[in-house]
């Protein structure tokens, strides 16, 4: 018998269960590699839930009504910049500006906290300094995300994220990447 790859175990389009019905049109089964447990994902809004859907997916359709039981509307978006500081522990502790990151956790919160306090007190700007000095390749565009949902991004940097206001800039953000400072824009 074959073996079926990760990507096939994780799209399975029905329940193996005997009696289960197969899942509702425009949905994939699929594992979390996190928790091993099934969550269920919209093949038109790319949206997961860990709700067992019971009406098809169409193209377009909103998930809200059939979403986890989070408190946010599962297909809400933010658009946010950023700037992330590396530090030696990072899960990859180099960027486009410097092959080996070597600073520590502490520098790289001093740094940040220092960019904060410069936008903050108007001496810089967001893009300015995401540009010069973040350590994310999205520096290039001064630092701009662009939209993205919930679940997208680390947890910690998508709960500040999403708690922001429009045009609220965050307290430093620790994720596995580094510290970031966050600047909603969307």
């Amino acid at each position: 018998m074959a073996e079926m790859s990760e990507q096939e175990g994780r799209n399975q389009t029905s329940d193996t269960k005997e009696g289960t019905p197969p899942l509702p049109k425009g949905w994939e089964k699929r594992m979390s590699r996190k928790t091993g447990e099934p969550y269920y994902y919209n093949v038109y809004s790319h949206e997961s839930q860990w709700r067992r859907p019971t009406e098809p997916a169409l193209p377009n359709m909103s998930s809200a009504s059939s979403s986890s039981s989070s408190s946010t509307s599962r297909n809400e978006q933010v658009k946010c910049s950023h700037i992330l500081v590396k530090h030696k522990n990072s899960r990859r502790p180099s960027s486009w500006k410097e092959a080996v990151i070597t600073r520590s956790k502490e520098d790289a919160l001093h740094l940040i906290q220092a960019y904060r306090d410069e936008i903050s007190s108007g001496k810089a700007e967001f893009r300015t300094l995401a540009s010069k000095y973040s350590d994310c390749s999205s520096a290039k565009n001064g630092g701009d995300l662009g939209y993205f949902h919930r679940g997208q991004m680390q947890k910690p940097f998508e709960e500040a994220a999403f708690a922001l206001t429009l045009g609220e800039l965050s307290q430093p953000v620790e994720t596995e990447s580094g510290i970031h400072i966050i600047l909603r824009t969307g």
